[in-house]
């Protein structure tokens, strides 16, 4: 059964409204025992987001419907769903640009909690294990550890990673196998690796060497396409493996 929500009275202005179909795969533990798909239409303007069409199914449809969202601005990482079968933010992608008919679902890989939110702990837990801090033992007295712009660019992509676990998620890898540590925390591991002012990288090189580690990776690349920050996680992925191999960072 299809549930409608009542047009709002404010319209963008230039913007006509459309009728926006999603199809939510729903899942409460108190009353489910599998997960099931349930539609709504809602009216919105093409100019916004899928998070503002989940928001409009919850405010005026159907207030048990569960998803996470914080900054709403493509910053904290928290609204990761699945959109049409990919792994995206809601609140980045424009309904102008993934159609009037959504089907969302939750990142897969990790335990449902309810309906779109996931249990994240399995995901931190492995972004922990690979010491994603900086470690420096000597003292810097009182002046900043200084590092040059050359220096800096070498792990510059990596430092853009929001811990939304888009990448991790989309991988076929972690989906078979929950002890991969998965690409977001080798993407985290790479931002120190390769910091020239961090003296932990052989460390973190050994527990990515571990069975669990970067070499459970087969370069799919549904990492990379799944990144919403534009940041090349195969290609840091096989960085790691090469400083591994030949003992150079």
């Amino acid at each position: 059964m299809t549930m409608t929500a009542q047009p709002q009275s404010q319209v963008t202005a230039h913007e006509p409204k459309v009728t926006v179909h999603l199809k939510i795969k729903r899942y409460n533990p108190e009353v489910d025992t599998r997960p099931h798909w349930e539609e709504y239409e809602v009216q919105m303007s093409p100019g916004d987001r899928v998070l503002d069409a989940l928001h409009q199914v919850k405010w005026t449809i159907d207030g048990t419907l569960s998803f996470r969202r914080s900054c709403a601005h493509g910053v904290c990482g928290s609204d990761a769903v699945v959109i049409n079968g990919q792994n995206m933010l809601a609140c980045v992608n424009l309904i102008r640009n993934v159609g009037t008919h959504l089907t969302i679902e939750p990142i897969r890989g990790l335990p449902v909690i309810k309906d779109l939110v996931v249990d994240m702990e399995p995901f931190f837990a492995q972004y922990r294990s690979i010491l994603p801090y900086l470690i420096a033992h000597d003292d810097p007295g009182y002046k900043e550890r200084l590092q040059s712009p050359e220096d800096r660019e070498r792990f510059d992509d990596t430092t853009k990673c929001i811990l939304c676990a888009c990448c991790t998620t989309s991988c076929p890898v972690y989906w078979a196998n929950d002890s991969y540590v998965g690409p977001a925390a080798i993407v985290n591991a790479h931002r120190f690796i390769f910091d020239s002012r961090d003296q932990a990288a052989a460390e973190r090189l050994d527990i990515l060497n571990q069975k669990s580690g970067v070499w459970r990776c087969r370069t799919a690349f549904n990492c990379t396409e799944a990144c919403p920050r534009g940041i090349s996680v195969t290609k840091s992925i096989e960085e790691v493996k090469r400083a591994i191999l030949y003992d150079r960072v």
